[in-house]
C-alpha cells in the first residue's frame, strides 16, 4: 500500500512540473523531471495497474501496428 501512495505522489508532482511553461525551465529542472518520471515507472511497472497499463499499451500498438498493413 505505501508503493501506491509514492506513487500518487510522484504522479502529482510530475503533473505539476509538466504545467510550467517551458521557457520557465532550467536544464536542471528538466533533468528532475526526467528522474521523477522514470522512479515513478520503476515504482508502478510491478504493480496490477501497472501490468493493465502495459497491457493496455501492447493492444494499442499491436492494433496500429495491424492497422498499417
Amino acid at each position: 500500500m505505501l508503493t501506491i501512495n509514492i506513487v500518487v505522489l510522484l504522479i502529482v508532482i510530475v503533473i505539476l512540473r509538466l504545467r510550467r511553461r517551458t521557457e520557465a525551465r532550467s536544464r536542471f529542472d528538466e533533468k528532475v523531471t526526467v528522474v521523477t518520471v522514470l522512479v515513478l515507472g520503476v515504482l508502478l511497472a510491478p504493480t496490477p495497474v501497472g501490468q493493465g497499463i502495459m497491457q493496455f499499451l501492447t493492444q494499442l500498438v499491436h492494433g496500429v501496428a495491424q492497422s498499417g498493413h
